[in-house]
């Protein structure tokens, strides 16, 4: 027999109990689509939280300081002076933690009370604020110096900010309030989070000499600094940290890149996209037994047709050709609707937890594929081997 009639015999086999047939490939299909969902959904999540590091900035220095001396000068001074092969802009980075009330003429936002994807957050920063926090002034422009020295009060919106205060109005050279204090708009950034996941686009940035009217002149105990690259960065961490245990103590300031908790993310997300591959591959586990029962039930239902062709001369490797022809077959066709079950619910996944268009990436497609087929190999072995080793005379003796 050649394998063009082990085909044929195959299809005419599955044909022949639908019912049956499909109800195998069920487990196959569910099993397939719950690896493809579950990994891709990992996929997902490492890729939101890749776009949410890279919209901080790449190449960038996050320096704390605990001590009670302002370092704000000194820090500034040595990075762009000492470290200015390195380094080419520094900026506090403080933050209005209490209570937010932002008005402009009839509108108001509240940070208390206001929805989540509307309630603004003032932060607060010098000229190099967009360039370490890797925004884009889109419209007006950005803070200057002697916005810093005259105590300023100026401000950037975010773009979900200008749109949420001022609708369709120019929101450049307009007053806004901040918690009762007047500040007039200067500048516009660029969106930098569609998916409004970190809040950026909600920014009200003020010079950082603001805070003491806004943040009761909190210390300023937070910086990030911008390195010119990858390298940079690297070189630029080990200098600041040695120059804040020189100037401050030991312990009393840590500076560290963002680089770090993305690779050790990264190395997360890859452990939970093997956890939950695991997971889904017991369902795939169960399917496969499925497989090998049903070709179990098929090599009794032919006793008397493999007697019959083993007793004209056919070989044990064509009888094991012939039958694992036909698992392979019911373990690919389920693989196909698997694999397709897997798109749709990837798709729906996608949009209902990252409101992104999520799809199995072609790694997984085909792997998957090559699982389906190869549990058609794996578990319907045996009942192969089984019939091929059936003798003639009971063979035919089998009613």
């Amino acid at each position: 027999m050649n394998l063009t009639q082990a085909f044929k015999i195959a299809v005419k086999s599955i044909a022949a109990k639908k019912a049956r047939s499909a109800l195998t490939m069920l487990g196959v299909i569910i099993g397939l689509a719950a690896v493809i969902i579950l990994v891709s959904y990992a996929q997902g999540q490492n890729q939101q939280m890749r776009a949410y590091y890279e919209s901080l900035g790449t190449n960038t220095v996050n320096v704390d300081v605990w001590a009670s001396k302002d370092v704000t000068k000194a820090l500034r001074d040595y990075c762009l002076d000492d470290l200015g092969e390195y380094i080419v802009g520094i900026t506090p980075n403080l933050q209005m933690y209490n209570q937010t009330v932002v008005k402009y003429g009839f509108k108001t936002l509240d940070s208390y009370n206001t929805p989540w994807e509307e309630s603004p957050q003032v932060v607060m920063g010098n000229q190099d604020y967009a360039l370490c926090n890797n925004f884009t002034i889109a419209r007006g422009r950005n803070i200057s110096q002697l916005d810093i020295e005259n105590y300023g009060q100026v401000c950037i919106l975010g773009s979900k900010m200008a749109s949420s205060l001022f609708n369709y109005v120019d929101p450049l050279g307009k007053d806004i309030t901040i918690n009762g204090i007047p500040f007039t708009v200067i500048g516009v950034f660029e969106e930098k989070d569609p998916q409004n996941m970190s809040g950026m686009d909600r920014y009200i940035l003020t010079p950082y000499t603001a805070s003491r009217v806004l943040n009761k002149n909190m210390d300023i105990k937070a910086f990030v600094a911008k390195a010119k690259d990858s390298a940079s960065t690297n070189k630029a961490v080990g200098l600041i940290q040695s120059y804040l245990d020189s100037a401050l103590g030991q312990g009393n300031g840590n500076a560290y890149t963002m680089n770090q908790f993305q690779e050790s993310m990264e190395e997360q997300d890859k452990m939970q996209q093997r956890f939950l591959g695991g997971i889904a591959a017991i369902s795939l586990a169960v399917g496969g037994i499925g497989i090998m029962n049903i070709m179990l039930v098929t090599v009794t239902e032919r006793t008397r047709e493999i007697g019959i062709r083993k007793a004209i001369g056919a070989e044990r490797k064509s009888i094991i050709a012939q039958f694992l022809i036909e698992a392979c077959m019911i373990c690919g066709i389920g693989g196909i609707f698997g694999i397709a079950a897997g798109y749709i619910g990837t798709l729906i996944v996608g949009k209902a937890s990252f409101n992104l268009i999520l799809l199995p990436s072609p790694g997984i497609t085909v792997g998957a594929f090559l699982i389906s087929v190869a549990l058609g190999i794996g578990f319907g072995l045996y009942p192969a081997i089984k019939a091929s080793g059936l003798q003639p005379v009971e063979a035919l003796r089998a009613e």
